[in-house]
């Protein structure tokens, strides 16, 4: 999961995407409301977690705008006020939640989760073949043996298996996998690919993960 973390004050901006990254998110920040219209329009976003304050324009006015533009991501909204009326303001300016400062991170983590499962119309377990992935344990098991996965293992199968059998290219598994600092002359998304490929089909007869010549990647039970 890509989340864009729209936050001006840097310790705030700086703890909640340490806390995503720690759950396998790829994360962007932004500190101004220009620089997430900017973002946001030129990146695939899963979530956007939007500031309702913010320096340079109001965190309604940013939300007006992506939308306007066609930008559907969900958007969930924080801020230090509570009052109904700020929270009606944000979810009829587009916001899709609304959490507010100070919030406890497994609350936060909660309601990005069930706007990702909403955004992605899948569940908290995610099932190809005899291959399960469940979201919320962060595990991962073929024929019923537990598969340890590292973070961003984790988030690049997750990311196949909720467009399997649909064939995914470079580009967009590092979209969804990767951040704005990812060096796309690299061969990171090879490795990962071959390494998740040695987890998850390694003893089996049966193998899932396949490289399409030209295309990209894909889980299926043919080639």
């Amino acid at each position: 999961m890509r989340v864009l973390v729209v936050e001006d004050e840097r310790k705030v901006a700086s703890f909640v995407a340490r806390s995503l990254r720690e759950k396998a998110c790829a994360v962007d920040v932004a500190a101004t409301g220009r620089q997430a219209i900017v973002a946001a329009q030129s990146a695939d976003y899963d979530i956007i977690l939007l500031d309702l304050r913010l320096p340079d324009m109001d965190g309604l006015d940013v939300c007006r705008r992506l939308r306007e533009d066609g930008v559907e991501t969900p958007i969930l909204m924080l801020t230090a006020r509570g009052m109904v009326d700020e929270r009606v303001r944000g979810l009829d300016a587009g916001a899709d939640d609304y959490l507010v400062k100070p919030f406890a991170l497994a609350e936060l983590h909660a309601r990005i989760r069930a706007l990702g499962r909403r955004g992605l119309q899948r569940g908290v377990v995610l099932r190809f073949a005899d291959l399960t992935l469940d979201r919320r344990r962060r595990t991962v098991e073929r024929g019923g043996r537990e598969v340890p996965l590292t973070q961003k293992e984790f988030a690049l199968l997750e990311f196949l298996m909720v467009r399997a059998p649909e064939t995914v290219d470079r580009s967009e598994i590092i979209e969804h996998v990767w951040d704005s600092t990812f060096d796309s002359g690299s061969n990171l998304v090879e490795v990962y690919i071959n390494r998740l490929r040695q987890q998850i089909d390694h003893g089996h007869n049966v193998k899932l993960l396949h490289t399409i010549r030209g295309v990209g990647y894909r889980l299926g039970l043919e080639s």
